[in-house]
């Protein structure tokens, strides 16, 4: 019993400093291999002001290379990552922004080792809204001797919001296809309008109705 009480009580910072070596080394042995991810995430905006929107035709996605242990990177998903970039008090104009790793969020067993493209140039403007007539867009090929009296649209008008130089840029909204192909009388169409600007929306997206009315060409005079 002496024996095995001194093996425990004998030289204690010695056998404690000695463990420690061990499972250091063991740590060392078995670890988890490093491995590296690449991955294209979102450019996401955050706090962006209320009478603000950007002005630029660009989905901003960039590609993030993580380094860290092998397991944690096998279960890594993309909706893991992404680039986090700040808009609080910013006002129109074009403004260059830097993408560091302090803006990336991802687990924080990964570390980032490259970010492409690091930087992003972007215009911003004033966001309102106006009202634009709907031109209808008829087409086909109308019934020998018929031709168009009359079309109507309701409502005659529809509101259109984004960029302040985009929205006063468009004339009109216009309505998918109506094919009048045959057409001899008034018919009704439902059909939606739209502008092709992407980064204009339509305020109120619902059809409008429009009304097509044929009616009979003047035969044509013969000479006398």
């Amino acid at each position: 019993m002496e024996a095995l009480r001194r093996i425990f009580t004998e030289n204690i910072p010695l056998k404690l400093f000695s463990i420690a070596i061990a499972f250091t080394l063991w740590l060392l042995v078995h670890r988890d291999p490093i491995a590296e991810v690449a991955l294209e995430v979102p450019v996401e905006f955050h706090n962006v002001p209320a009478n603000l929107e950007i002005s630029s035709d660009t989905f901003y996605r960039t590609i993030i290379r993580l380094r860290g242990p092998e397991r944690i990177v096998h279960r890594l998903n993309p909706t893991d990552v992404h680039a986090d970039i700040d808009l609080n008090g910013l006002h129109p104009g074009e403004r260059t922004f830097d993408l560091t790793a302090r803006q990336i969020v991802h687990p924080r067993e990964l570390d980032v080792v490259q970010i492409v493209p690091s930087q992003f140039h972007i215009a911003f403007d004033n966001a309102i809204t106006r009202s634009v007539p709907v031109k209808p867009r008829v087409i086909g090929n109308f019934a020998p001797g018929y031709e168009i009296a009359q079309i109507l649209v309701d409502p005659p008008t529809i509101a259109i919001t984004g960029p302040q130089k985009h929205v006063e840029a468009v004339d009109a909204a216009i309505t998918d296809p109506i094919d009048a192909s045959g057409l001899t009388q008034q018919a009704n169409f439902v059909r939606h309008a739209y502008v092709s600007d992407p980064l204009i929306q339509v305020a109120s997206p619902n059809p409008v109705r429009v009304t097509v009315i044929m009616k009979q060409g003047q035969a044509p005079q013969s000479a006398p």
